[in-house]
């Protein structure tokens, strides 16, 4: 998972390439409210809020690249018509309650971004009152509600995915490893969540402080706190620019070898690809978007760019097929929160996902493991809500 998690106090409460992503059911009966009132005869007016102009390393790439994706999209949605306006927040919330002000007072119905979840906090609030809603990048559910919808890989969604998977395959006594920090803590939360949820057993939760140091002290007390409670999965928060490449390797090293226990992860393993090369990580469970889906939005990005996308360039291709799904149907309440919210959801580049009332998302995921520094999917992901994976 690409870590957009940054704390921000909440204000509100609340496909295919080639052919765009589309709903997958009709929204019949969808009330006015929550929503602005759109034409869809004409084009219609979509703010999208980029880091462009931050100074932060990287940045201006991730803008770029997310605009590219939403070209892109808009491309492939045949005689829907949006009209794009792109505005710059410099990944700070100041600037991205000014453009989110900005592009609803120049007629925009809905708000793509930003990334960041201050930000989008910002944007958020700035549009409330007049009903706005804003699609952001960011995966902080903690900004998430009334106006505000994530669209970033959820903790919770990836947790219950795998936790489930595990339950399924046997693996039912389950201990977390997480960092004491606040997305260390999200992150111990949602599998608590999950646990409870899939009926597995929960053998507790060891924290440890975010540095090499807290790694190599928390090692002993993961042993002997998995032997003690007979745990049969280790759940690790950790990614892979932190604490998981020194867990992975330490812990089989002491004794927890993956003969003896599951190593599960809340993030991706596969990003950067040299992380698939360490030897601790083989035989370990993580959830990643429909891999098929995934690589023909890049092998299409790179077509039409030159290059590849940031990882979280799909998530702006998938907010505009969202938006362009509901924008044909032909109604003007198609953006309102109804709307947005309908159960069935749409099926992107990412695979399916749907958004949920409480401004928080569910995505189709794979589950993968990593054999002989390769990725290998071993259960698809589901191509419609109600089915395996849900």
């Amino acid at each position: 998972m690409f870590n957009l998690f940054k704390h921000a106090r909440r204000v509100l409460k609340g496909a295919v390439l080639g052919i765009a992503a589309v709903a997958l059911a009709s929204c019949d009966g969808v009330p006015i409210g929550g929503g602005p009132s759109i034409d869809t005869s004409k084009p219609v007016p979509v703010a999208l809020l980029v880091p462009k102009g931050s100074s932060a390393s990287g940045d201006a790439l991730l803008a770029q690249s997310l605009e590219n994706a939403a070209r892109l999209a808009i491309a492939d949605l045949g005689d829907v018509r949006i009209d794009l306006r792109v505005y710059a927040t410099a990944g700070n919330a100041g600037q991205a309650q000014q453009a989110a002000r900005q592009a609803v007072s120049e007629g925009a119905k809905i708000i793509l971004g930003p990334v960041y979840g201050e930000a989008a906090n910002a944007a958020g609030v700035a549009v409330a009152s007049q009903g706005v809603n804003v699609l952001s990048f960011s995966n902080n559910t903690s900004i998430a509600g009334g106006n505000v919808f994530v669209l970033g890989p959820t903790f919770q969604n990836t947790a219950d995915r795998l936790v489930q998977f595990a339950r399924n395959n046997g693996k039912s006594r389950i201990l977390t490893v997480h960092a004491d920090t606040v997305s260390g803590q999200v992150g111990r939360n949602a599998v608590a969540s999950a646990i409870s949820r899939a009926g597995a057993s929960n053998s507790g939760a060891v924290p440890y402080e975010f540095s090499q140091q807290g790694v190599v002290a928390a090692v002993s007390v993961v042993r002997q706190t998995a032997e003690d409670t007979q745990s049969d999965a280790i759940f690790l928060t950790s990614d892979t620019s932190g604490a998981l490449p020194l867990f992975t390797q330490m812990l089989p090293e002491a004794g927890l070898t993956t003969d003896k226990i599951q190593y599960i992860g809340l993030t991706r393993w596969d990003i950067p690809l040299q992380t698939l090369s360490l030897p601790g990580v083989q035989g370990g469970w993580f959830a990643l978007p429909d891999p098929a889906l995934n690589e023909q939005f890049q092998t299409r990005y790179a077509q039409a760019y030159g290059g590849l996308p940031h990882p979280i360039g799909g998530l702006a291709y998938d907010g505009i097929a969202a938006i362009g799904a509901l924008v044909k149907q032909g109604k003007s309440d198609a953006l309102t929160v109804s709307a947005l919210t309908q159960g069935a959801g749409f099926s992107g580049v990412n695979g399916i996902f749907r958004l949920k009332p409480d401004g928080t998302n569910e995505r189709g995921l794979a589950v993968a493991t990593v054999r002989d520094k390769q990725v290998v999917v071993i259960d698809p992901a589901p191509r419609s809500f109600g089915r395996a994976g849900f």
